[in-house]
């Protein structure tokens, strides 16, 4: 497992999408007085139907559809006691016997597959997605246990949301601000659990490294005016093949108020490859008329770009095609991404065309549709349509998504 483990970390950490890194919060003062607990939740219903993706079906049937009804639960303080503070999750899924009458599958798994299990056994379940405690002192903010990790600050190993609920990481936090217009962080990943398609148990939660978990420097800088400087190194020891792995990435984003520009890369290096990994990515956003316009390219050689803890990775590329096949398009290949965003009937409206040159997959083309919008306050619903057409499929595979998300 260790070894395995390090090449997901190694893939998934070559990437970074710019952004800000913000300090963990909370950032505590030690106050006077203990605080409050403040609880909070959401309760998600996700439906997914791809025709294709089980075998010759139309969208919508019963044999080419998923389904899961989730809630969490969480619980903060600021400052349980001298200053340390403390937060809790808990995640429930359940298929509400979706399974017999209108899907044939699930989006996430809470056991293990194997011969012999009943369904209950591994689509009906809960865990605690989260469990930790912070501190702060001066301009310097600690986090240690079981959280969420930020694509922008950890991009080999971070959250992803696309799913009914985000993958979480122990590990243990440090980010420090003494420095003018510089954010340094300083992680320890030792676990987590993996977000996927209905293919990964949310309940287990596997070292990344042995003991000996993996080590990340991140560093932002902002000294020039609209430009953010980011750069993180990884380490791994005794990692990949018994070697020690090493990642080095950058990310640098201009914001002219007007326009956007992005360009990121790195490498992944280790003596049991033939050859270093090595990934770069380049984009361009502006505002015309009410849409947001975005291009973007993305090129991955001797390696497969993907991240310990999902299907995605930090390239400006990705697209829904990357969250179902678990890193496949980016195997040794180049992407181009077009896409534009426009508030409309009462919600945002995106889309997306992306085409992929693969060594793996060969050409694919997919065109991503997605409409989302808050019905109150509390009550978001969001639908999407993803069309993928790749050399690799007989038939083109459509996908239609259907999320409700209840906050509380």
């Amino acid at each position: 497992m260790k070894k395995t483990l390090l090449l997901s970390v190694v893939a998934s950490t070559m990437i970074m999408a710019g952004g800000d890194i913000a300090p963990v919060e909370p950032v505590v003062e030690a106050p006077a007085a203990a605080s409050a607990w403040e609880f909070s939740g959401n309760a998600v219903v996700y439906y997914q139907t791809a025709d294709q993706w089980y075998g010759d079906y139309s969208l919508f049937d019963q044999e080419a559809s998923a389904a899961d009804a989730g809630i969490q639960l969480r619980a903060t303080n600021n400052d349980v006691v001298a200053g340390i503070g403390a937060g809790f999750a808990v995640n429930g899924l359940s298929t509400l016997n979706l399974e017999n009458s209108v899907v044939n599958g699930v989006m996430q798994l809470t056991g293990n597959p194997v011969a012999g299990n009943d369904i209950d056994d591994v689509t009906d379940g809960g865990w605690i997605s989260e469990a930790y405690l912070t501190y702060g002192f001066g301009n310097t903010s600690i986090k240690a246990g079981r959280q969420t990790l930020p694509k922008s600050l950890s991009p080999f190993a971070y959250s992803e949301n696309w799913n009914v609920f985000a993958n979480t990481f122990d590990s243990v936090l440090v980010v420090n601000t003494d420095i003018e217009n510089t954010t340094i962080v300083g992680a320890w990943v030792y676990g987590g659990n993996v977000n996927s398609f209905g293919m990964t148990n949310l309940t287990d939660f596997n070292a990344l490294n042995d003991d000996d978990g993996v080590y990340m420097l991140t560093l932002q800088n902002k000294s020039i005016a609209d430009l953010t400087l980011t750069g993180s190194y990884y380490y791994g020891s005794e990692h990949i093949g018994g070697e020690d792995t090493q990642i080095l990435w950058g990310d640098a984003a201009y914001d002219a108020g007007s326009f956007g520009l992005g360009i990121q890369g790195g490498t992944l290096m280790n003596d049991s490859f033939v050859d270093d990994m090595t990934a770069f990515g380049a984009k361009i956003t502006t505002e015309v008329s009410g849409f947001n316009l975005m291009a973007a390219y993305s090129d991955v050689q001797d390696g497969a770009m993907l991240q310990l803890g999902g299907t995605t990775s930090a390239l400006y590329t990705n697209t829904v095609a990357n969250e179902l096949v678990n890193g496949l398009l980016e195997i040794d290949a180049s992407k181009i991404l077009v896409g534009a965003g426009v508030d409309a009937l009462g919600g945002n409206f995106n889309a997306a065309y992306a085409m992929t040159d693969s060594d793996v997959t060969g050409d694919v083309n997919e065109f991503d549709l997605v409409y989302s919008t808050n019905l109150t306050d509390a009550l978001g619903l969001t639908a999407a349509y993803v069309n993928i057409d790749a050399d690799a499929m007989t038939d083109s595979l459509n996908v239609v998504r259907l999320i409700a998300n209840y906050n509380f």
